[in-house]
C-alpha cells in the first residue's frame, strides 16, 4: 500500500478512506448502543453483526499466522488479531449489558 501510494496511485486513499468510514459508522453504533447519542436504526442487529465481525476477524488472524502469513509478519497478524479480539469483547460486554434497552419497542 505504501509502494502504491508513494507511485501516486488512488487506491490506498480509496481503501483507507473506506475503512475509516465503516469504522466511523461503528463507532456510531456503539456510541448509539450506550446512549450518548439517538438511537440508531437496527441498533440491536448492528451491535451484533459488529461484534461478530470483530470477533470473527481476530480469530481469523491468527488462524492466517499459523498457515498463511504471507506479506504480512506473523507479528503483525497476532497483534491485529488481539487488539480485534479486545475491541469485539468490548463490544460484546456492552451490548449484553444494554440489550434490554434495546428491545424493538424502546425509543
Amino acid at each position: 500500500m505504501a509502494q502504491l501510494s508513494a507511485a501516486g496511485h488512488i487506491a490506498p486513499t480509496l481503501i483507507t478512506t473506506g475503512i475509516a468510514a465503516v469504522l466511523g459508522v461503528w463507532s456510531l453504533y456503539a456510541l448509539s448502543g450506550a446512549g450518548v447519542i439517538p438511537r440508531l436504526p437496527l441498533i440491536r442487529t448492528g451491535l451484533c453483526v459488529i461484534t461478530g465481525i470483530y470477533l470473527l476477524r481476530g480469530v481469523a488472524g491468527f488462524v492466517l499466522a499459523a498457515v498463511a502469513p504471507g506479506e504480512r509478519s506473523v507479528a503483525f497478524w497476532c497483534w491485529s488479531s488481539l487488539i480485534c479480539l479486545g475491541i469485539g469483547t468490548l463490544y460484546l460486554v456492552g451490548t449484553r449489558q444494554v440489550w434490554p434497552e434495546l428491545s424493538r419497542g424502546a425509543a
